[in-house]
């Protein structure tokens, strides 16, 4: 198991040759290079996973200790255990994939060099992330995902609004990221380590259930997650880093960064079960977002903004999942959500491809028989999303459901909420298949894509159908949670309702048995449609109340007001230096005067000193 090393050693060596290379390397070479590492890399994973389930082992590899600083001594070492095989599972298997997909997409792009470089750079990461037994060297794969997510996102930098969107990625990451720093500073304060499982020992020896202590920790790593997940209310970043090319926004919303937050919860679930004001907070907070996303969702006209909105949602229900100790079930949805999210990006990457960068999907239709490869991709892809019976997202989001209606409490509104959510996405998932692949057609497809491109659609379709028949070895990782049967009735809504939004959506947009065209175009309904096509103008209360107050001090700053106080002393010693120099006439009369001036009014002060 030494060789466990070479895992995130594959993607990071190849994404420094990369950028050593400059762009002077040949694209045949750099595709090679940029994919087969990552190949690599889920060949080694594959070969652990295998090992791991014929024992059920828990590996412990060391490769030296980081730094030495008093008690403090971090190492690079990594912890192996079913979550962890999980996560490097879905990282390198789907990443692979993406990176296949990429060759074909990126192939006429003059940077495919510095577009590979920083790809393989964002899955070491993620793997150095998921695969770290400390929460420091988790942290700096944390931090490192967080980078590359600047640099892909505004790939096509010479674009203004692409690097504004990677800045904004950045800059509302980072308030997450400064909460968590400030979490691990609590927790090595606290317990005295950073190293996963001894914290965890620590912290159930030395904390009770409600303690402030664990509660203000889980709260500051909650933060932290809210961040990467793109959770409310910091999710704004998430829909604009579609600016990226889009086998970027699937790696980053299928694959990697967003579920690092549902992987930081999950990999600290002992500290979360101490704290259960936090725990319930991760709950509602999913809720929250898992339903605000789906009503934006559905007036989107963007394709890839619809399938953001779509992730924010999904990665609600996770946290959903989490926050009423369903930990397993919230996995499992990270692994199926991988696979449908996968497939959905990068069959909308092929029909924008196809279409000559039309992202509009009322520009769209018709395509159903012009791209057939797409059209079955996008159906499975949607049906899963939906949850539909027999798909994979039905088997991950179903468990879901059935384990928040068991929160004693809370439980029966939580379930309300995930079904109106579940409808929801039936409506917007079904909406995007109709409105792109029937009806009339407005464009003619330019292109057809290659073998590059459609085999990692068909195998996603495969994973997306059959991938909620897997057993995810996570029985040693979270408390057994013993679930009892639910009402037959709970069960049958949970599962009829997302064939209900089907239905809606056949209605309202290929049958057209049912318009809406009144009641959308009345100005209550316009006003609504646009506040939800707006993301329900979070993003301008946030300019109203941080950006363009922050913006106007900058400018003001820019002046230096600081500076004046020392430049107006300046300005008083010059103007009294020249008025000193005026005095030097040279002539001498004024000076026999001024020296007689000055003695006449040194013997007036010392003759009134002495009265």
């Amino acid at each position: 198991m030494a060789s466990i090393w070479l895992i995130p050693f594959f993607p990071l060596a190849s994404a420094v040759l990369l950028l050593l290379s400059t762009g002077r390397m040949p694209r045949q070479f750099a595709a090679l290079l940029g994919a087969g590492s990552v190949g690599l890399a889920a060949v080694c994973v594959a070969l652990l996973a295998r090992a791991f389930l014929a024992d059920q082992e828990v590996r412990e590899v060391t490769l030296w200790t980081w730094m030495t600083v008093g008690n403090f001594t971090p190492r690079i070492a990594f912890y192996i255990d079913g979550l962890t095989v999980v996560m490097m599972s879905v990282i390198t298997g789907v990443g692979f994939l993406i990176h296949l997909y990429s060759i074909e997409f990126m192939w006429e792009d003059e940077s495919i060099c510095r577009y590979f470089a920083y790809m393989n750079l964002f899955v070491a990461a993620m793997l150095l992330l998921v695969m770290a037994d400390n929460l420091l060297l988790l942290y700096l794969g944390w931090e490192g995902v967080g980078l590359c997510s600047y640099l892909l996102v505004g790939f096509w930098y010479r674009d203004p609004n692409n690097g504004k969107a990677a800045r904004k990625a950045f800059v509302v990451t980072r308030i997450g990221d400064t909460a968590m720093a400030l979490g691990l500073m609590l927790l090595f304060t606290e317990l005295g380590t950073l190293d996963i499982q001894p914290l965890l020992a620590a912290a159930n020896s030395q904390w009770q259930t409600g303690d402030t202590l664990p509660i203000l920790a889980t709260a500051l790593l909650l933060g932290g997650a809210v961040g990467k997940s793109a959770q409310l209310p910091l999710h704004t970043w998430l829909p604009d880093a579609m600016a990226g090319p889009t086998p970027v926004s699937a790696l980053i919303h299928a694959a990697t960064m967003v579920t690092a937050g549902v992987y930081l919860i999950a990999r600290t679930f002992g500290l979360f079960l101490l704290a259960p004001p936090t725990q319930e907070a991760v709950a509602w907070i999913g809720l929250l977002t898992l339903l605000l996303a789906a009503f934006a969702a559905l007036a989107q006209h963007d394709i890839k903004r619809i399938l953001a909105y779509s992730t924010i949602s999904q990665i609600g229900y996770m946290f959903l999942a989490l926050g009423v100790s369903a930990f397993a079930s919230g996995i499992f949805h990270l692994v199926t959500h991988a696979f449908f999210k996968a497939l959905l990006f990068l069959a909308a990457g092929t029909v924008i491809h196809c279409l000559h960068h039309e992202h509009n999907i009322f520009r769209m239709g018709g395509l159903r028989t012009r791209l057939p490869v797409v059209f079955w991709s996008f159906l499975i892809g949607s049906a899963a999303l939906a949850a539909l019976p027999f798909t994979s997202g039905f088997y991950s989001k179903d468990a879901i459901l059935l384990s928040a209606w068991e929160v004693p409490g809370i439980g029966p509104w939580l379930w309300a909420g995930g079904l109106l959510g579940a409808l929801l996405t039936g409506i917007y998932s079904f909406r995007l298949v109709f409105i792109v692949f029937f009806g009339e057609a407005h464009h003619e497809p330019e292109r057809q894509p290659g073998w590059k491109m459609a085999l990692p659609l068909v195998l996603l379709c495969a994973l997306a159908l059959a991938g909620g028949l897997l057993v995810l070895p996570l029985a040693g990782v979270f408390p057994h949670t013993g679930h009892h049967q639910p009402n037959h009735l709970v069960e049958y809504i949970s599962i009829g309702t997302p064939l209900l939004g089907l239905l809606i959506a056949y209605l309202l947009f290929l049958g057209r048995q049912v318009s809406i065209d009144t009641l959308v175009e009345s100005p209550g309904g316009s006003a609504l449609r646009d506040f939800w096509l707006g993301g329900w103008r979070i993003d301008p209360l946030y300019d109203a109340l941080w950006v363009r107050p922050y913006t106007a001090l900058a400018h003001w700053w820019r002046k230096e007001p600081l500076d004046g106080v020392y430049n107006g002393v300046v300005t008083v010693v010059q103007w009294a230096h020249h008025k000193l120099i005026a005095t030097q006439t040279g002539e001498l009369r004024w000076y026999a005067t001024t020296m007689v001036f000055g003695l006449v009014l040194l013997v007036a002060i010392m003759l009134r000193n002495a009265a």
